[in-house]
């Protein structure tokens, strides 16, 4: 059990890893052993048949994976294996993706046993030489990357126990609730309910959630009923809106994921819907999107997105190196092998890369973030401007308390002074000198002054 009470989900075993690989190594081996061969041999034939209507007309099937233009002696049917096919057919159309062994001497052309010969010297065709292709150098990449994504693709649909795809997904079903548990604070059973799928929301009564879904009321609160009421708005009351005939599906929809979205971001309200398909994938497998785009967006894109751009620019890199060694004709034209299979790794790469980017979640439009910019500055300056007013009705408080201090104070000061005999007598005594001594200086003036 985890610290919040969820059953944690444990990492990929031995059993899942074992399984993919055994399923990599029988799906690649039979794309490479049966379909290749019969998907390029397809490829080329139509490309480069003959053009002439009469070589056309002869173009036959001579044995198994054995396609010529046949000469009188070809009887209309397959011709049996270790035969010498020299006389039954014409050397300039020859398309032979067999594994046999063909000899100049018996056969009119020779190739190996792990050879595909393409020969087309009509109108249209490859020129007078044949074209070698070894399979093994051209095609192992393109089959080894079919199946490992058909190896993945199948485990998909396997128990969690054994498939490695599928318990992927479930643990990151159990990431991605946890993940919203830390970035909106909400309890087990409120994220249970704002991730659960539709048809269990719809069975439940509005009493059951109602506790729930109130708490999410009012954590999403962007301002409370005084403040609603000084910007001249009335605040929508939760009671007013959710009701016992409610649908708590539209309300969870319409209503808490909006708040949500608004008060946390969109990559919140994302991360719930993308949880919810992906617990619908968990009840019915063949909902592969729903569980597919959780595991991409969520987890690969966030965690390899890096690794793959870096090894589509070696891909690139790698490319470029053997067109390089093919332009200083180190690789002759007739043998390609090299060159499809850097095609076949740069192309399974940027494959790969836009399948990635297709899951990767778009970054917030510059609009609406100048958007949410401007209504977060226009929040703060509201809330500035009610500080101010509340400084200044403080501060006129704070002085028209302290005049009346002062005045009290004086009024004090004047009463004590008052209050006592001595005092009187003497501010009184000191007053009536002061009187005598500007008289006396008035009657006799000082015979220096004025000198």
């Amino acid at each position: 059990m985890s610290a919040n009470g969820h059953e944690t989900v444990p990492k990929a075993g031995l059993q899942h890893l074992l399984l993919l690989v055994a399923l990599i190594a029988v799906f690649s081996f039979g794309i490479y052993q049966f379909v290749m061969p019969r998907v390029v041999q397809s490829a080329v034939i139509s490309l480069f048949k003959p053009h002439d209507e009469k070589d056309y007309a002869a173009f036959k099937q001579v044995q198994p994976m054995l396609y010529a233009v046949v000469t009188d002696k070809y009887t209309g049917s397959d011709v049996p294996s270790g035969t010498p096919l020299k006389s039954y057919i014409r050397t300039d159309y020859i398309f032979d993706f067999s594994g046999a062994v063909r000899s100049e001497k018996i056969d009119g052309y020779s190739k190996g046993g792990s050879e595909w010969i393409v020969k087309a010297n009509g109108e249209g065709g490859l020129g007078e030489s044949a074209i070698i292709i070894e399979p093994v150098i051209g095609f192992t990449i393109l089959a080894l990357v079919f199946g490992i994504g058909l190896g993945i693709f199948v485990t998909f649909f396997m128990p969690s126990t054994i498939g490695f795809m599928a318990q992927k997904v479930d643990r990151e079903i159990h990431h991605t609730k946890a993940r919203i548990r830390l970035q909106t604070g909400f309890s087990d059973e409120i994220v249970d309910l704002l991730t659960m799928p539709d048809g269990d929301l719809s069975v439940l009564e509005p009493h059951q959630v109602r506790s729930a879904f109130k708490f999410v009321w009012d954590r999403t609160a962007q301002e409370d009923e005084d403040t609603a009421r000084l910007n001249g708005r009335r605040l929508v009351r939760y009671e007013e809106v959710f009701t016992n005939d409610i649908n708590l599906v539209e309300f969870r929809m319409e209503v808490l994921y909006i708040r949500i979205q608004e008060f946390f971001s969109d990559f919140v309200v994302k991360e719930m819907e993308d949880t919810t398909k992906g617990m619908l994938w968990s009840k019915n497998r063949f909902k592969l999107l729903n569980g597919l785009r959780l595991y991409m967006a969520h987890h690969f894109t966030e965690k390899y997105s890096n690794t793959v751009t870096g090894m589509a620019y070696f891909g690139a890199a790698i490319l470029i190196v053997i067109i390089g060694i093919r332009g200083l004709k180190f690789i002759p034209a007739t043998k390609p092998s090299m060159i499809l299979a850097a095609i076949s790794l740069e192309g399974s790469l940027l494959a790969l890369l836009a399948f990635g980017l297709v899951y990767t979640e778009e970054e917030e439009r510059m609009d609406k973030m100048m958007k949410k910019m401007e209504d977060a500055n226009k929040n703060q300056l509201e809330t500035m401007k009610d500080v101010a007013e509340d400084m200044h009705a403080m501060s006129g408080a704070l002085i028209g308390e302290t005049s009346e201090i002062i005045k009290r104070k004086v009024e004090a000061a004047i009463a004590e002074a008052l209050s006592s005999d001595d005092n009187v007598k003497r501010v009184v005594s000191d007053k009536v000198a002061e009187k005598i001594i500007i008289a006396m200086q008035n009657a006799f003036p000082n015979p220096n002054q004025g000198k």
